[in-house]
């Protein structure tokens, strides 16, 4: 996930809209529709086996309506990763220690597809895709969760402290998205690295 120097400093709602157009509220069901849809179609058929027309007949959408959505399956499966995350408590060091509300940011993005292995494997896939659509939605992804870093590491936040927590992030998760660990032990050792991180830092 690529997270640029604008990103490092923006400060993101949790209620943002994926970058499409503003939805009224049908059209804001009927997008909650598909992408409950599609993590049903996943746990059947798998990343391979998932496409956007098999997501539109499953919620009784044409399949014309949901590409106007969504352009492609690796958009639609990073909009599931994208609400997921949205969707996660807020940790702030107002009410936790710096590196307690730190852990918990990180370590909960991993648990959202902890226990979810079909969806797992296509979120690795789907979010590293080189589509614009789904660039747009990487960027809202590492903006939010930088958002949610500054929060929970509050007076201790660097730059280069936020540098170094995204890339332990990303190596946890990549590592058990290709299949070298399983996500549970990737968030343990995320867990660890953070910690270890923070206290060499001084940021504890």
């Amino acid at each position: 996930m690529t997270v640029t120097n604008d990103q490092m400093g923006s400060k993101m709602s949790p209620n943002v809209q994926a970058p499409r157009r503003r939805l009224s509220s049908r059209q804001a069901n009927r997008l909650e529709l598909l992408t409950e849809a599609a993590v049903s179609e996943l746990r059947e058929r798998g990343y391979e086996g998932l496409t956007v027309r098999a997501v539109a007949a499953r919620c009784g959408v044409a399949p014309a309506t949901a590409y106007t959505y969504f352009a492609s399956k690796n958009h639609l499966v990073a909009e599931v990763f994208w609400r997921r995350l949205c969707a996660l408590p807020e940790y702030s060091s107002d009410t936790d220690s710096a590196v307690d509300a730190t852990v918990k940011v990180l370590t909960s993005t991993v648990a959202i597809v902890e226990d979810d292995p079909a969806v797992s494997a296509a979120c690795t896939v789907a979010i590293l895709a080189q589509e614009p659509e789904v660039q747009a939605l990487r960027d809202m992804i590492g903006a939010e969760l930088l958002r949610r870093l500054e929060s929970a590491l509050g007076d201790v936040s660097t730059p280069e402290l936020l540098a170094a927590l995204l890339t332990h992030w990303s190596g946890a998760f990549l590592v058990a998205g290709m299949g070298y660990s399983p996500f549970a032990q990737a968030r343990v050792e995320l867990d660890r690295s953070v910690r270890a991180l923070m206290r060499s830092s001084g940021s504890d």
